[in-house]
């Protein structure tokens, strides 16, 4: 169904193990595959380009490298929990603006000027999906830890952005549909610090987690854009 897509984010474990697997489905034809840090694909279907989602330029730019081609999908699997730097807060105390408006910045601007420049590029002929990679801990019903104030405050937002677009996107893109994914606790870098907490059957490996999600993908459909769906298929309330 989806022949040209592109990946924001290729060098992270999800957003390259989305390159993996699209890489090896026949119908699809070209993967777009952006990334800041350089992140190499044996496939011949993969294009990569440089994006660094904290610089509209640099979106605009890229957007740019699509040139006249029509998408079926885009998926932006970005964002920040913690790095070198810094930890999720764990109290009120922990709270530093700087890191609360980088962390907003990486995961909630970012992406949606990415959907700026990216959502005009969406085929209007049949069926496309617009997927950003969100979080179970952005649902505020949902939130009984508390903790995390900036990831949790800033995929709030994001699921905000991915409701608005939905509304606004409709009207001038009928067939096109936009997600909020959440892809479970995966394996990787971002998790390496919590994971000991994760019960061994809820911690994904990323192509694990990966091949829940292109089902999601693949089964959602107009009533499904603006919501937050769970690797499972579930809606996972605001």
């Amino acid at each position: 169904m989806f022949k040209k897509i592109a990946i924001i984010g290729s060098s992270g474990a999800i957003g390259s193990a989305f390159v993996d697997l699209y890489s090896k489905i026949h119908s699809i034809e070209t993967i777009y595959s952006f990334s800041k840090t350089e992140k190499q694909f044996s496939s011949n279907k993969v294009e990569s380009f440089y994006i660094d989602i904290e610089d509209e330029d640099s979106i605009n730019n890229a957007a740019k490298k699509i040139g006249n081609q029509k998408l079926d999908m885009v998926i932006v699997a970005t964002g920040i929990l913690h790095n070198k730097d810094f930890s999720p807060e764990k109290s009120i105390k922990d709270l530093d603006p700087e890191i609360f408006l980088k962390v907003l910045r990486i995961n909630t601007v970012g992406p949606a000027i990415v959907g700026k420049h990216f959502l005009p590029l969406l085929g209007k002929n049949k069926k496309s999906v617009f997927a950003f990679l969100s979080a179970r801990v952005g649902s505020i019903s949902d939130n009984t830890l508390g903790g995390w104030h900036a990831y949790r405050s800033s995929k709030s937002a994001l699921n905000q952005i991915v409701k608005n677009f939905s509304i606004e996107v409709k009207r001038s893109n009928p067939t096109a549909i936009v997600l909020a994914l959440q892809p479970g606790t995966v394996e990787s870098k971002f998790s390496e610090p919590f994971k000991k907490n994760v019960p061994k059957d809820k911690l994904f490996s990323p192509e694990y987690s990966v091949s829940l999600l292109s089902k999601v993908i693949e089964n959602a459909n107009q009533a499904d854009s603006g919501n937050l769906l769970s690797y499972d298929g579930k809606v996972i309330s605001p």
